[in-house]
């Protein structure tokens, strides 16, 4: 018989009772990983932890699915399962990615992927206030935050408003080059957010399986009450989260 582990402490095995194993280990993990584990550590293997529990490695595999799937362990294919990064709580306001990620201390990176001048699709044409053909600038950028992928924009932007945006540096803050350069400060704006599955390219990029769940939200902003931007953003939905405050109209 082979040997046990070494860095195994068996402990006495699951008891048979009223809640089934899979959710005793499921919530003996959960602890784990939330007060034990820090954030990106590994867990002991499925053989590991089925011989310290006394489980089957298929009890052992489901309590994980089920952490995995609440977003508080993460599998990577070849390398084994991890603790979560916590997600970031983002309060729907009118700001900057830039400027949110350096005050929640972390260091923003954009990748400037494409820029060009072009035709939009008909929807952000009218959101804009475009004729059928009239070109906008188009940007796609990939949003980094102390070296993760965070989010993928794709957004159009008035080219009357900004008219030379394209030969500007595209990789800081756009909405600091805004205000800077052409004394635009983004005072409202309309912003939809739904739940989809990441395409290929935005998986990729995004270092998620194709399919794999993303938050998308599309914003079109407006300063000095014309419209100005037009933008689709794909961020993790294993590392973001949406806060809103919600407050009852009086007159109801």
């Amino acid at each position: 018989m082979g040997e046990e582990p070494s860095s195994l402490q068996r402990t006495p095995a699951l008891p048979d009772g009223p809640m089934p194993k899979h959710a005793q280990l499921r919530e003996i993990l959960r602890e784990l990983a939330g007060d034990e584990l820090p954030h990106g550590a590994a867990l002991p293997s499925e053989r590991d932890l089925a011989v310290r529990y006394g489980v089957s490695r298929l009890t052992v595999r489901e309590a994980i699915g089920q952490l995995v799937t609440e977003g508080l362990l993460v599998r990577v294919r070849g390398k084994g399962t991890f603790t979560a990064r916590p997600r970031i709580d983002w309060q729907v306001h009118l700001a900057s990615f830039t400027e949110d990620m350096r005050r929640r201390g972390m260091h923003p990176e954009t990748v400037l992927l494409d820029a060009a001048e072009a035709v939009p699709p008909p929807a952000t044409a009218r959101a804009l206030g475009l004729g059928p053909d009239e070109p906008a600038h188009w940007l796609f950028r990939l949003r980094k935050a102390d070296g993760m992928p965070m989010a993928v924009e794709r957004g159009w932007y008035h080219p009357q408003a900004v008219p030379d945006l394209l030969d500007q540096d595209l990789t800081d803050s756009l909405y600091t080059l805004l205000a800077r350069r052409y004394g635009l400060r983004l005072e409202s704006g309309t912003q939809t957010v739904l739940a989809d599955d990441a395409d290929a390219e935005t998986a990729r990029l995004l270092g998620l399986r194709p399919g794999g769940s993303v938050l998308v939200f599309r914003r079109i902003s407006t300063a000095r009450g014309r419209p100005v931007e037009d933008m689709t953003s794909w961020y993790r939905g294993d590392r973001y989260q949406v806060t809103m405050q919600l407050d009852r109209d009086p007159g109801e």
